[in-house]
């Protein structure tokens, strides 16, 4: 049999649930279906010049002559569904997941396609939330510049069976995709960046700066000198400013700073380098426009390092100004670096500081020692507290030390030490904030994550602390917009970001949602056990009993000593009846309770 190998743009969609539905009333589901590809799903495939290559059963696979074409068709199918699942009961909706891929293929001459193009298609459909579109990287360069999409970047991602990591974006349905406007006559209006952050401020990632030290030891130096500068911009509220762990994802990577403003979705860029020589540094840096690659401003600063902080103070008032940022006093006052005199309290500080982004059990107790010596040469350095603070939240939260009572103890002494001598500081406030939720004391964990947001608006850690707070104290609504500045401020977050995404969503009942996100984390981090049990319950309220039980039996696998009491006992939730509702759905796919 012949075969023709080529490149096509292909899209794959299924019923989410389609065994339950079927289960729970073949006759109708199928009648459903059947009405839908004939009024909605093959008319609107055959509107965009689709082929229809296959029938799974409850889904198929499609081919399309261009990415563009695969995506309008997908969009209008998923609004359409959208409507026609307003007031029908949840467990009785029909929602498609569909992915869409640009590979390469083999069509045999019965015009069946077979070989990655359609298997990551697959893969793809298979990790799409209820209602989404995925698209690989390759899908998406073809429709970023064409079309208008709010999408968000799920980062390099692990797809079953297939080799290599693939990068995901998904699409929520809602709006219909629109054509780019035209691009604006030259000097009439800017050029918006390609996937604007927040298109009514000046957007900017700070790149971490090169070590021209020639000591690898140094690069702690130079990436700290970076993120001085990330933290004070981050405190303007004129700004949109990029946090620092995924600025620095492009550490020592040889991009086009076009590419670097794609990705982030950020209109401008900060680069440069740091040269520690003795007592002096060389420090350079630019400001680029990354959609044109023009240089709004550039300098080189040659000073001793006693002036390492009126260089820092010099390059955040450069910026402002290339920006033409109108600041008022309190702004001016409020972006001035946190120093100290104490050249050595600084260097510990940096040590440490760069070692805390390190989430591991292992570097906490090297990560206190500098700390607590930065303090002890300069009692009166806030940032050090701050982070110290911060250190002993971590150690409580993922029970990393003997001594949780102590642990949070010595994390509310240094950040109310760092609150007192800076009452703005980020991590200072982020700090306290979490020892008052996990201390139950609710209303000043409120009010402290305000506070954490009000001072510091970029701060990603600080919005996603809020959520985490408002969903204990049951106001999950909210806690989901927490969430999703967050993930702006952060497009390559942690993955422990999804399981807080997903319990607000679970709290509001919103569970194929849920399940959705709580794959996405699981593909991410393989080894959790917090989201596999949410998943099972998710399951369970959604009536898929064996769905359920196998995801507890891939919870019991990478923890068998998991402990629903133990959990009950330590989440911090306002109203007991908010954690009893997760145990609900355990109970509903008869799983342990206890």
């Amino acid at each position: 049999m012949s075969e023709t190998r080529k490149l096509a743009a292909i899209l794959v969609a299924d019923v989410v649930g389609y065994s339950r539905l079927a289960s729970t009333d073949e006759d109708r589901t199928l009648a459903r279906l059947r009405a839908l590809r004939s009024d909605l799903i093959d008319p609107t495939i055959a509107v965009h010049h689709g082929r229809v290559v296959k029938r799974t059963g409850d889904g198929a696979i499609v081919e399309f002559r261009s990415v563009v074409d695969a995506l309008r068709c997908a969009i209008e199918i998923q609004n359409a569904m959208v409507e026609r699942n307003a007031g029908v009961p949840e467990d009785r909706r029909i929602d498609f997941r569909i992915g869409i891929h640009l590979g390469d293929v083999i069509e045999e001459a019965d015009g069946d396609l077979m070989g990655d193009g359609v298997n990551i298609a697959a893969r793809l459909e298979g990790i799409a939330e209820p209602g989404a579109i995925c698209l690989s990287e390759q899908a998406y360069w073809q429709v970023k510049a064409r079309l208008d999409l709010q999408v968000s970047d799920l980062g390099h991602t692990q797809l079953k069976n297939i080799a290599e990591p693939v990068r995901v974006y998904s699409l929520q349905v809602g709006l219909p995709a629109q054509a780019k406007p035209a691009t604006p006559v030259e000097g009439k209006s800017e050029e918006k960046p390609p996937r604007p952050a927040l298109s009514d401020k000046p957007s900017i990632a700070v790149l971490p700066f090169a070590n021209m030290s020639g000591d690898a030891e140094q690069e702690y130096f130079a990436d700290g000198i970076s993120e001085d500068i990330i933290t004070a911009l981050s405190k303007l509220s004129q700004l949109f400013v990029i946090a620092r762990n995924s600025s620095f994802t492009f550490k020592g990577k040889n991009v086009h700073i076009g590419e670097i403003g794609n990705s982030l979705g950020v209109r401008y860029v900060l680069e440069g380098s740091v040269r520690k020589s003795g007592a002096r540094v060389r420090i350079t840096a630019q400001l680029v426009d990354a959609t044109t690659g023009g240089h709004l401003w550039a300098e080189r600063f040659d000073r001793k390092m006693t002036d390492i902080f009126a260089v820092q103070d010099d390059v955040t008032t450069q910026i402002v100004a290339a920006l033409a940022l109108n600041l008022s006093s309190g702004d001016r006052q409020s972006i001035a670096m946190e120093h100290t005199d104490n050249q050595e309290a600084y260097d510990c500080f940096l040590r440490g500081r760069e070692l805390w982004y390190q989430t591991t059990k292992d570097a906490r107790r090297e990560v206190e020692a500098l700390l607590r010596r930065a303090i002890e040469l300069d009692p009166r350095f806030a940032p050090a507290y701050a982070f110290l603070g911060g250190s002993y939240v971590i150690d409580y939260a993922n029970g990393w030390t003997d001594s949780p009572t102590q642990a949070l103890e010595e994390a509310e002494k240094a950040a109310r030490q760092a609150v007192e001598l800076n009452e703005r500081h980020p991590y200072a406030l982020w700090a306290l904030a979490l020892v008052c939720l996990w201390l139950r004391r609710y209303e000043e964990a409120i009010r402290t994550a305000e506070k954490v947001t009000a001072f510091n608006p970029n701060f990603a850690e600080g919005h996603t602390a809020r959520g985490l707070i408002l969903h204990h104290v049951g106001r999950s609504e909210e806690a989901l917009k927490c969430h999703e500045r967050a993930a702006a401020l952060e497009p390559f977050f942690p993955d422990t970001w999804l399981q807080f995404r997903a319990q607000a969503l679970y709290q509001l009942g919103r569970y194929p949602e849920a399940v959705g996100v709580l794959k996405r984390r699981i593909l991410r981090n393989p080894n959790t056990d917090a989201s596999r049990a949410l998943l099972a319950a998710c399951y369970g309220q959604m009536g898929l009993i064996d769905e359920a039980r196998e995801a507890w039996r891939e919870l019991l696998r990478v923890n068998p000593g998991y402990s629903i009491e133990q959990r009950r006992k330590v989440l911090p939730y306002k109203n007991p009846a908010d954690f009893e509702r997760f145990v609900e759905g355990l109970r509903k796919a008869g799983l342990p309770e206890e």
